[in-house]
């Protein structure tokens, strides 16, 4: 017979932390505020009690709840949208660009033209719709079993959590980590039964290794019940006296977790003698999952028949759950035993009283019984207003290979693409091709997925879709692609390496079978011997750029990574000078695309991220920089991140901004690009990608904050040698030699710029040639420096602009006697003084007032001395302003160092939103560009107005801090 069903509140006695800190989150959503807490702990530890305490302890809030299913993670936004759902009446409160991803990505309407929702849309939409659910009442979310979430939830709910900030929303998720397996190894769960096919398959179920999305957010690890807690547990769960021995065995074994204390012990005789007998090892997991499946097995057949079929459909459809069981014939009587047994309630909604009680009803369920479940599930499911869950279940009730299931599984992939679900479009596409009868479909099924999977950042998954797509008939075309992907997963996975000749290999079977997609491999193969730079452990770039040179011609009209893959080209077999022709075609090219009104552009003034960005994802440092062009550097930095903003997209954005910082550095905004390095940081860690570090180098290079300098310097070094990138090596050298230089360290600034300039790595390299001259001139090392600056000279002339001829008439004053050097500094500040490029305008004004000074000229170093010195604080380059103190400290002039009042200083945050609500932008304009509620703007608002002591925005426009410095 049953077991009644178990009050599981005794489980909270003892979990003093872990109910206080639930009642602080609740506090705080409660005063206004937002809050988040991800609880960590093994099946049973109490997780989901604490969840329901939560729910309980939540008077006057708003709830929304959802629990992860295992099986579900292939449906794309599945539990995003059960979550979502009791707030959708406040969709239509949404920014029409928010509103309409999130509709898409639920299924609730078609993209444009089938196009998927950006998933940074989705995810500020998701954002704003908790934000506005919370307006009326706070809100709190609970999500359990958050390692099942599909990825697509995963992905926009920890984007939430890290930009929630004064929403009144309180996020909890509860995340099941890997059981511990405690037990001794002469222990052995005690079941007189046979294991089935379906308990081994249960075993061999790997429990997740977590929820890397979540990683840095606020935590708190469940542990076991204290020993006393456990003892009272076990007595108020048995009712039965126990002898001693067998009680401090139970609970030694339970190792404090309530789920094991609560369900393990089944009746007094079972307990004799402990848990266990010599034997083999079973984790906790499987003991409790096989606990409740001996009650379930003790069910009348009907009532297991019926909760298989609640198991097996996870949105808890009670209505479709009615459906699927009159299609089986079983009574609606049978829902009363399954209630009393304390598995699952059946209200407006089905829901199990536990994960694990679910686990052990479908996962130990036989085939066959699973199969009948999802067939009945499937022929009760309307394929207008849901085929891909008809498709789903189609596809579980499948007993072999099926033509027709397959084409609706692929159809699934194709609605899943369009709402933004990559991986649910790969799991589609996989189970599409196992059930393909036919060999050479099923083959272009299998790639098809490999691209999902590539597409969702899932390598593993990818690898092993290619490997069954190898073993199927391809044609050459097929196979073709197949090695650009495979290659192309190499190159994601470690930029240099093998990369680049895998690529080109694959450009080479591409060639005469599709021209365009064969030049984009070729782009990608020269970004990777790009990459790669001097450990290069294949073909380099001069190699791949002549098969380039050798493989098909551009479409006509070409595209911008046509015409930039020419240009690149061009500039590595032809030199400087002709190159530089063929990349100020790609810069004019691309910059009309822009809407500048010199081409075929669109007009509209910005840029198309997915048009304009490919090149750039696989060309690591874009091509005005390599032209010393500050003009289309500025023009494309600020149209890249436009672009990428108002499409949000997730895998460009990072990048635009880590491109604009890079110039505002150079402009001497630094904190401008610090902002710019932190969001992107932000950016790429919420969608769990890796921050790219190479404007970071530089910034902390030019602050010349030594310890935090070139400690950053030193794990980036050891880090990217040991991925083969020889290039991000170089740069960090030359961050070291720039650092080493504002210092005036010269001997380590020679070392270090002339380890930057071994190889010749696209858009840095001239920078770095400037440092190696420095260095060498003021160490005695002038030959050094006169061969640098040939090679300097070589690529400014070619480039003739006002950058690069100041640059280049700067560092010909250092090797130049006294009748020439005076005129070559004039000239350099000249120029200079008409481009963006502030920092080296102030470097060439400290170098002129040195020289100035060391003649015995004290008088006129001054003005130069002090222009450079004013410069270098406003910027906050603090190596080269204490060298420019000391230069006008030597010729008597006094210079106060710059003090910092730090408890007024805003933020970086806070510092954009000030720019932005200074140039007009409502709160909400604010939210949708910085991808963060309006609430929380207007909290940062706030405290803006506080430490500056303003009270409007028209009194930002006056603010000292905030002046001459633009938005971004």
């Amino acid at each position: 017979m049953g077991v009644p069903p178990v009050d599981a509140r005794p489980a909270l006695h003892g979990r003093e932390r872990e109910l206080a800190a639930l009642d602080q989150v609740l506090a705080r959503a409660r005063a206004g505020g937002s809050a988040v807490l991800v609880l960590r702990g093994e099946a049973g530890i109490g997780k989901t009690a604490l969840l329901d305490h939560a729910a309980a302890r939540a008077t006057g809030f708003r709830v929304a709840a959802v629990a992860g299913i295992e099986s579900e993670m292939e449906l794309p936004f599945a539990s995003l949208h059960q979550l979502c759902a009791p707030l959708l009446d406040r969709l239509d409160r949404l920014p029409p660009p928010q509103r309409d991803a999130l509709s898409v990505a639920f299924g609730l309407r078609q993209g444009e033209l089938g196009q998927a929702p950006q998933r940074f849309l989705v995810s500020l939409g998701a954002l704003g719709l908790l934000a506005e659910a919370a307006r009326r009442q706070p809100l709190v979310c609970l999500v359990d079993d958050a390692q099942w979430l599909d990825d697509g939830s995963r992905q926009v709910l920890a984007f939430a959590a890290r930009r929630l900030t004064a929403e009144s929303v309180a996020l909890l998720f509860a995340v099941r980590e890997p059981d511990d397996d405690r037990q001794p190894d002469d222990a052995q769960w005690l079941d007189a039964d046979r294991e089935s096919d379906a308990d081994r398959e249960s075993d061999d179920r790997r429990d997740p290794a977590g929820v890397p999305e979540l990683a840095g957010l606020p935590e708190l690890a469940v542990h076991g019940l204290a020993e006393p807690d456990a003892r009272a547990l076990l007595a108020a769960r048995v009712g039965v006296p126990l002898d001693p021995s067998v009680g401090d065995r139970i609970v030694a074994e339970a190792h404090g977790n309530p789920m094991a204390l609560l369900h393990l012990p089944r009746a007094p005789a079972e307990l004799a003698g402990g848990f266990w007998l010599p034997g083999g090892r079973r984790p906790l997991a499987h003991r409790i999952e096989a606990a409740f499946h001996r009650q379930f097995r003790a069910l009348p057949t009907d009532s297991r028949r019926l909760l298989l079929t609640a198991a097996a459909e996870p949105t808890g459809d009670v209505g479709l759950l009615r459906r699927a069981a009159h299609a089986q014939r079983i009574p609606l009587d049978a829902v009363t035993p399954a209630e009393a047994a304390g598995f699952a309630e059946f209200g407006p909604k089905v829901r199990f009283h536990h994960p694990l009680a679910r686990s052990a009803v479908y996962g130990r369920a036989s085939l066959p019984d699973r199969r009948a479940a999802h067939h009945a599930l499937a022929e009760a499911t309307d394929p207008l207003l849901d085929p891909d869950r008809r498709a789903w279940h189609r596809a579980h009730a499948a007993t072999r290979p099926d033509e027709s299931v397959a084409a609706d599984l692929e159809r699934s992939a194709g609605r899943a693409g369009s709402r933004g679900g990559a991986a649910a479009a790969a799991s589609f596409l996989r189970r599409a091709a196992e059930l393909t009868p036919d060999p050479a479909r099923r083959a272009a099924r299998l790639l098809a997925a490999a691209q999902a999977s590539t597409d969702a950042g899932a390598a593993e998954q990818t690898r092993t879709l290619l490997a069954a797509a190898e073993a199927a008939p391809l044609d050459a075309l097929q196979r073709a692609r197949l090695e650009r992907l495979r290659a192309g997963l190499v190159f994601v996975q470690s930029r240099g390496g093998d990369a680049p000749r895998l690529l080109l290999d694959a450009a080479h079977r591409l060639a005469p079978l599709d021209a365009a997609l064969a030049r984009e491999t070729l782009l990608e193969a020269i970004g990777a011997a790009i990459f790669a730079g001097g450990l290069s452990e294949g073909p380099q770039e001069r190699e791949v750029a002549e098969a380039a040179r050798a493989g098909p011609p551009p479409p006509t009209p070409p595209r911008e990574l046509d015409v930039l893959l020419d240009g690149v080209v061009s500039r590595i077999l032809d030199g400087c000078a002709t190159g530089a022709d063929a990349l100020r075609r790609a810069l004019r090219a691309i910059r009309a695309r822009d809407g500048d009104g010199d081409g075929d552009g669109d007009g509209d003034g910005h840029a198309d991220p997915g048009r304009l960005w490919p090149a750039f994802r696989v060309i690591p440092e874009p091509i005005a920089p390599e032209l010393w062009d500050d003009e289309a550097w500025h023009e494309l930095a600020g149209g890249a991140v436009r672009s990428a903003r108002e499409a949000g997209a997730l895998a460009v954005l990072p990048m635009a901004l880590t491109y604009q910082a890079c110039f505002e550095l150079h402009t001497g905004a630094f904190g401008t690009a610090e902002t710019l390095i932190d969001e992107a940081t932000a950016l790429s860690e919420a969608a769990g990608g890796v921050p790219m570090m190479s404007t970071s180098l530089l910034l902390a290079a030019w602050r010349a904050r030594e310890p935090q300098a070139l400690d950053l310097m030193e794990t980036t070094v050891r880090e990217v040698r040991a991925r083969g990138e020889g290039r991000s090596l170089s740069l960090a050298e030359y961050a070291r030699a720039l650092l080493h230089n504002g210092l005036g360290r010269y001997d380590a600034a020679l070392a270090a710029a002339t380890r930057a300039c071994r190889h010749e790595d696209l858009g840095f390299f001239g920078w770095a040639l400037t440092e190696l001259i420095e260095a060498a001139t003021r160490s005695g090392h002038p030959e050094t420096a006169a061969a640098a600056l040939d090679r300097l000279t070589e690529r400014t002339r070619a480039s003739g602009t006002e950058w690069a001829l100041g640059t280049e008439a700067c560092c010909r004053a250092l090797l130049s006697d006294d009748e020439t050097a005076g005129a070559l500094y004039q000239e350099a500040v000249e120029h200079l003084g008409h481009c963006r490029i502030a920092v080296q305008l102030a470097r060439t004004r400290l170098l002129h007032g040195e020289w100035l000074r060391r003649r015995g000229r004290r008088q006129d170093s001054r003005a130069p001395l002090r222009a450079a010195h004013e410069a270098f604080t406003r910027f906050g380059a603090d190596g080269f302003a204490e060298r420019a103190r000391k230069e006008l400290a030597a010729t008597g002039e006094t210079v106060r160092t710059r003090t910092s009042g730090a408890g007024t200083e805003l933020t970086g945050q806070e510092a954009q939103i000030a720019r932005l609500a200074r140039d007009g932008h409502t709160n909400q304009e604010i939210a949708a560009r910085l991808f963060i509620s309006p609430r929380t703007v207007e909290w940062h608002l706030g405290n803006v107005f506080a430490k500056l002591g303003v009270t409007s925005r028209r009194q930002l426009r006056s603010a000292p801090s905030l002046r001459d410095t633009p938005a971004t």
